[in-house]
């Protein structure tokens, strides 16, 4: 029945055939191989021409499954079971489960099906035999390995349902995968232990959950050649976030060893972001690398008893990523490809759940795995909804967010999946990892914590398709929550999950976007946290008119730009050694500063991309300065840091130029290897003209020179020189951003920090209210951009008004007041 591997199965004999090779199978043929064998079949068919590599192999068809149980009459049998079958009582599904499975394995295969499998299998060792050449490269263990597949090629054995990988339903993981099978009797027994994988409690569970007829659902045995990945790295990548739904960035996940580590969340991977828009365009828009722990790796049981087994990694490679950049930007790449196919394929924008592999032997990036992603492709644009928590707690542990909702009860603590029994509906599910044993009560929970994992991994895939918020990857939850104790789990508050004490208030806030009004004054957002940029992104707005640099160095970089340029130098040993751990990965530490700071800077840009993002160059006081790591030894103190050594003067000084510099350095990795031209730095507190010619010769030197490749320059309007003098600043500028807070302590004389001047500050003042026109008038005049970044019109809504009599050209707000200002534009230009 089984032709060569370069032939095909005629169409007429597809239908009953036993085994079909990967390369007769199409998309279309899921009723036949199920999901996972019909997208390697459309990958190696439509794919590898466009240079992506899918190892190949065979599939048992769903015929063949069909065939082995009507032929020993097991239907019946398997109904029987079913009979009582209550998929809410663990004990009862547990005892149902292993009774089907037990009926399956203990009938054995019909004399054709072993025949077809054995055929395949032994085409397939003709195929990847023992290559000499190859093997000689390696020396030891590595080189054993390789001879080791002399005779018989080593395969992954994985079931692949027919109601699986679609559109509105993952059934990931829901049957057996065994990896590294050599022999025909070997894979004959995977590929039986797979048949009866369709029975697992957590299949039968999800398919009661989803409406599936447990009868009408055939299973499909995937046998494709290993990818040497125990000997390199794996992982998953999505062609959107996870999170935000953020459809523009493709998120790599890359860990040490064999895939199923990340998959089921035993290791905290690496996570890589990737911008697909200027990616395309040849760009290299790695817009963020995050290490993971990586301690262990999964690896051939080479002379064990097992055929695989985890073992630790070397902590000299947990510091390192798994993935150099080029690799990295190969499978951002292989993800759009993927995506766009899918996407065309299905007649509507398909996001691609995918699973990669990288081969130690000969170096080579592989697809072994894509699938629709079954979660943000399914929400609603017309609604945002968005959790928010009204109070606060002690924070008893941190992880990666999951979800961006909120979630409370009492926690569970449970460790072994044969206590789940002790779960109880509504409360927090904590536990070291999930895999699909533990779906049946991952349904009822309020929220789930885990020790272990990544964005990727089980629990976080099963928690987004359930819409329950969930922290992975805190370390030691287990340990430090209490069965009983009342919990809330945020996800709400940027990639950082955090559990507090207690139940904090929260509330969800759900806007309708479908019927927002077009209105003239462009509508621009304050955002400051890279972490919120993607998610933030959902809500309609003209672009970014205030991102703050200070954020991200005091966040995400935490030490002083001199301190790094500077570092062999530093007196303080406690600075210097937390700056050492904290730049462990770069040997020239200014490095890290540009890295992380371009990294911040590229979420933010490429999350609003193509609208504009006005990026404030760095505007501390000496004085919080000081407070970054090894900052008192470069910093003066002064009596009044305010209106003293900030903004524009320190970066032509020549006490501070060179760090300055450092800032240069990243904004034009991000505008030119980036791609991200959208960014348009601002410079703050500039006292005069000349000060700004300075600055911009400053630029110069790191290759930022106003009109080149688009590049524009702001000024910050938050002196009353600034207003004074708007028509000379407009021949330095592109354009002005107002600053209500500055100009306005230092147009009234006080310091809007003393609680003793505080209720005199108020920007609706007449005279701030004057300065505020003059300046719009003077930029019109002079053919510049204007537009206001401050805090007044989120705080006051007449002040908006003001703003837009006067012709401003952009109000730039705070998340929570663009709508309700957009909307409330909207009926002033309208006259209502």
């Amino acid at each position: 029945m089984v032709t060569a591997l370069q032939q095909k199965t005629s169409p007429e004999s597809k239908d009953k055939a036993l085994v079909l090779w990967f390369e007769e199978v199409g998309i279309a043929d899921i009723p036949l191989v199920g999901g996972k064998n019909a997208s390697l079949g459309e990958m190696i068919q439509e794919l590898t021409p466009k240079g992506i590599s899918v190892p190949t192999g065979f599939a048992t068809t769903a015929y063949a499954y069909r065939y082995f149980v009507k032929g020993a009459g097991l239907e019946e049998k398997l109904r029987q079971i079913f009979s009582d079958l209550d998929v809410e009582d663990v004990n009862n599904l547990r005892e149902r489960g292993k009774q089907a499975r037990a009926l399956i394995l203990d009938t054995p295969f019909p004399p054709d099906l072993q025949a077809a499998i054995a055929s395949a299998y032994q085409k397939l060792c003709e195929r990847y035999g023992y290559n000499s050449e190859l093997c000689d490269r390696f020396e030891g263990e590595a080189k054993e390995q390789c001879e080791a597949q002399s005779q018989d090629v080593d395969v992954a054995v994985r079931s692949s349902a027919t109601a699986e990988d679609l559109p509105d339903a993952s059934f990931a993981g829901q049957q057996e995968t065994y990896l590294n099978v050599h022999g025909v009797r070997s894979v004959l027994e995977a590929c039986h232990r797979c048949f009866a994988s369709i029975f697992t409690d957590r299949a039968i569970s999800y398919r009661t959950i989803k409406g599936f007829d447990h009868f009408e659902v055939a299973l499909s045995v995937g046998v494709q050649k290993m990818v040497r990945s125990d000997l390199a790295s794996s992982g998953v990548m999505f062609s959107i976030d996870t999170e935000t739904g953020f459809k523009n960035a493709a998120l790599v996940t890359a860990a040490y060893g064999l895939g199923e580590n990340v998959v089921q969340g035993a290791v905290n991977p690496d996570e890589y972001f990737v911008f697909k828009p200027t990616l395309k365009e040849g760009f290299r828009p790695i817009l963020e690398k995050r290490l993971g722990t990586k301690e262990i790796k999964m690896i051939y049981d080479v002379g064990g008893t097992k055929l695989t087994k985890n073992v630790s990694v070397a902590q000299s490679e947990r510091v390192k990523f798994a993935l150099t950049d080029d690799e990295i930007l190969t499978l951002g790449k292989w993800a759009c490809i993927i995506e766009d196919h899918y996407s065309a394929v299905r007649g509507t924008y398909t996001p691609m759940d995918i699973e990669w592999a990288k081969d130690g032997l000969n170096g080579g990036l592989y697809i072994v795995q894509a699938r629709p992603e079954t979660v943000q492709s399914q929400k609603s644009g017309s609604v945002l909804r968005n959790f928010k928590l009204n109070g606060t707690g002690n924070i008893l542990t941190t992880g990666r967010a999951v979800g961006e909702m909120i979630g409370q009860g009492k926690a569970r603590v449970i460790l072994d999946v044969h206590n789940l029994d002790e779960f109880q509906a509504g409360e927090v599910l904590v536990t070291n990892k999930t895999d699909p044993d533990w779906e049946p009560i991952m349904k009822k929970a309020s929220a789930i914590v885990t020790n272990q994992g990544g964005r990727t991994c089980h629990a976080a895939i099963i928690a987004r398709e359930m819409g329950i918020p969930a922290i992975v990857g805190c370390g030691n939850a287990t340990g430090l929550l209490k069965s009983g104790q009342e919990i809330t789990v945020s996800c709400s508050e940027g990639e950082e999950g955090r559990v507090y004490e207690g139940l904090v208030p929260f509330e969800i806030i759900e806007t309708q976007l479908d019927n927002l009004p077009e209105i003239k004054t462009k509508i621009l957002m304050n955002v400051g946290n890279p972490e919120e940029a993607f998610g933030l992104s959902s809500i309609p707005c003209d672009g970014v008119g205030l991102a703050r640099l200070e954020f991200i160095i005091a966040n995400h970089i935490k030490c002083h730009p001199l301190a790094l340029l500077k570092f062999d130098e530093l007196e303080d040993k406690a600075a210097k050694w937390e700056i050492q751990q904290l730049t462990a990965l770069y040997e020239n530490k200014a490095d890290f500063f540009v890295d992380k700071l371009a990294h911040g800077i590229g979420m933010i840009a490429a999350a609003f991309y193509p609208n504009p993002v006005v990026l404030r160059m760095s505007d501390f006081k000496s004085n919080e300065y000081a407070n970054l790591l090894g900052g008192r030894e470069f910093e003066p103190k002064e009596e009044n840091p305010m209106i003293g050594w900030r903004g524009a003067s320190r970066y032509y000084d020549p006490n501070y130029r060179d760090a300055y510099g450092l800032e240069c350095v990243a904004v034009k990795r991000v505008r030119d290897e980036m791609g991200l031209t959208n960014v348009i730095p601002m410079i703050p507190f500039c006292r005069t003209p000349d000060e700004g010619r300075k600055v911009l010769a400053e630029m110069e030197k790191y290759g930022l020179k106003r009109g080149e490749n688009g590049l524009q320059v702001y000024v910050m309007c938050e002196i009353p020189n600034n207003v004074i003098m708007a028509d000379e600043f407009s021949e330095v500028f592109d354009g002005f951003s107002i600053g209500s807070n500055d100009l306005t302590q230092l147009t009234l004389g006080l310091d809007r920090d003393s609680a003793l001047v505080a209720h005199i500050f108020d920007e609706r003042n007449p005279g701030i209210k004057e300065m505020v026109r003059l300046v719009i008038e003077k930029a019109k005049k002079n053919n510049r951009k204007i537009g206001i970044c401050g805090q007044a019109p989120s705080d006051y809504p007449e002040f908006a008004r003001f703003l837009v009599e006067q012709g401003i050209d952009s109000i730039s707000l705070n998340p929570d007041s663009v709508i309700k200002t957009m909307l409330d534009i909207a009926k002033m230009e309208s006259g209502s």
